[in-house]
């Protein structure tokens, strides 16, 4: 029985809300509804863009349904309650259009990409839940001052039990890939498409009072519907004007704070802001270190507070570190400066964000390996190198965004066959996963990356070569 309930989303969320530490939150989350915001773990996900299509379609041929019953019946409440649903659909088409324009690569004109598109599909989102609202409570409003008779009232009763099983579809549907994918926003827009459908149930009381003698109560109820959408409403406004004013949900600065707590060597962080740039999350921290350490040592413990950023908060995209001390500063400047206009020989970050090295004992890059493989695609985002381990050599996969679980492997094309090394999941490191084995001589050849995850698989190929000063 509760395999059962747990499979329709009633019982335990099941789900961790920071993949490797455990942080879960709740389903509740302090999330509320909204529309018009998409949260990261649903954005990031193709599993959670696969939900939000279905659920268009769910909703959007149940509000065909509807639409037609009322078209012979006169019913103001089943009208209420079908704007509603349509409402609901419609709301994924600008999300959507929106998450296709922020994919976009950045360019000399927005430098920064095309993330705040989905700030403006929150307002159309808004306006487009807004209007419904007012259709709907107009209608119900002119119903009660010129009451009419309704005719069909049993297919009206019907058309109310069909909003309900497809608003129920949405909310099982939601909240189990809300769950596979740890994302509280989708299993909070579960819950909401379960409260629509009770909403579609006071369509049916309402059937039946008109059905008793009552035939107001169609036009009360079609009013008492038409307060909930404007209670929606203002819960997506105060979101979507939040995001568009770089506000943040309480508890990010927290979370932030709180990721930076399981690195070791940081004294204090003296100011730490975060702003939202579609869905996902810019961080600038100022750190505290002890002034003793070298620029190595210190930049290391930089590195380190940003794979723990990607790895704890899935959303983050950017996090720029700056360090506090005003000497260590200086020098760090210093040295970046005389970089610029000669050789050198100290670490750099790499496109993934973390420091080609040093990295904590075991975990240093290794000296003659080939450049790193950098990928971003709809599984997620990150590096594929060869470094050296206390064991030797392995192959090493570093998510700055993705999954909490992936699987993954590479298969190196070689004259006498494949080989293939698979990752597993490196101990005490959050999205970090490393073959067990080390890859054979030569490190030049061609490769492909095969990822997977949640029934969806990608094949990536790239070539590894040591630079020419290395052979």
């Amino acid at each position: 029985m509760n395999k059962v309930l747990k499979w329709f989303g009633f019982g335990g969320a099941g789900y961790g809300g920071h993949g490797a530490h455990g942080h879960g939150h709740g389903e509740d989350g302090g999330h509320g509804h909204t529309h018009g915001v998409m949260d990261a773990t649903i954005a990031t996900t193709g599993r959670g863009i696969w939900a939000i299509k279905w659920s268009f379609v769910i909703l959007a041929i149940t509000a065909v349904l509807q639409l037609a019953v009322v078209a012979v019946s006169g019913s103001v409440a089943l009208l209420a309650d079908t704007v509603h649903n349509i409402g609901d659909a419609a709301t994924a088409i600008p999300l959507w259009v929106a998450f296709v324009l922020a994919r976009r690569k950045p360019n000399a004109t927005f430098n920064y990409g095309y993330g705040k598109v989905e700030d403006i599909a929150g307002v159309l989102i808004v306006l487009i839940i807004l209007f419904s609202a007012v259709f709907a409570g107009y209608e119900a409003i002119h119903r009660l001052v010129e009451p009419m008779p309704i005719t069909n009232i049993v297919w009206v009763a019907i058309a109310g039990v069909v909003g309900f099983v497809g608003n129920e579809a949405v909310a099982v549907f939601r909240i189990r890939v809300g769950r596979e994918i740890n994302s509280a926003a989708l299993i909070a827009d579960g819950y909401h498409a379960r409260t629509d459908g009770l909403t579609s149930l006071a369509v049916v009381a309402g059937a039946i009072g008109v059905g008793m003698g009552f035939p107001l109560a169609d036009p009360i109820v079609g009013l008492l519907i038409t307060f909930a959408i404007f209670g929606i409403v203002w819960q997506s406004a105060k979101s979507v004007f939040t995001r568009m004013l770089d506000g943040l949900e309480p508890g990010t600065i927290e979370e932030i704070r709180h990721a930076a707590e399981h690195v070791p060597g940081i004294v204090s962080l003296p100011d730490v802001k975060a702003r939202w740039h579609g869905h996902k999350l810019h961080t600038e921290i100022a750190i505290e270190v002890d002034p003793k350490l070298s620029l190595v040592e210190a930049q290391a413990i930089a590195a380190q507070l940003r794979s723990e950023l990607f790895a704890h908060m899935p959303a983050m995209s950017v996090v720029n570190v700056r360090f506090e001390s005003a000497d260590l500063s200086a020098a760090i400047e210093a040295r970046e400066t005389a970089d610029s206009h000669g050789g050198h020989d100290h670490p750099h970050p790499n496109p993934s964000g973390a420091l080609d090295h040093p990295q904590p004992h075991g975990w240093s890059d290794h000296h003659h390996a080939p450049e790193p493989f950098s990928f971003d695609n709809e599984l997620g985002q990150g590096t594929l190198s060869i470094v050296d381990t206390a064991d030797g050599e392995r192959m090493r996969l570093r998510l700055a965004r993705g999954p909490v679980t992936l699987e993954a492997s590479v298969v190196i094309h070689r004259p006498n066959g494949p080989e293939v090394l698979v990752l597993d999941p490196a101990p005490g490191a959050a999205r970090t996963y490393q073959s067990s084995v080390a890859p054979e001589e030569p490190h030049e050849f061609d490769a492909t990356l095969v990822l997977a995850n949640s029934g969806e698989k990608l094949e990536l190929p790239f070539h590894m070569a040591e630079p020419e000063h290395q052979h």
